[in-house]
């Protein structure tokens, strides 16, 4: 239960800064550098997601991991992630420059 809770409090840490650049990301995040482009100057249909909404960003993934957005793989990473590891990962992309 410890463990839990110092998850849920480096999720609230996450959202507490989220104007500021977090530098480590939160596990998982990294799964999503494949596709999505860390720099606005990357030309690609795949969206960027630093600074994005982070509340957008959990219930995209949310919808993708219940089905109801279509998707390509998106469905299959979201699978793999917690609501908790979906918001922190959010946030975190979020207070992304």
């Amino acid at each position: 239960m410890k463990a839990h809770h110092a998850f849920v409090a480096s999720i609230l840490l996450y959202v507490g800064t989220a104007p500021a650049a977090a530098a480590e990301a939160p596990p998982g995040a990294a799964s999503c550098s494949g596709c999505h482009p860390a720099k606005a100057s990357v030309d690609t249909t795949v969206k960027r997601l630093a600074g994005q909404d982070a509340a957008a960003m959990a219930a995209t993934l949310q919808a993708f991991r219940a089905g109801r957005r279509p998707a390509t793989v998106m469905d299959r990473i979201a699978k793999g992630f917690s609501d908790d590891e979906i918001k922190a990962i959010a946030a975190w992309f979020s207070a992304q420059p």
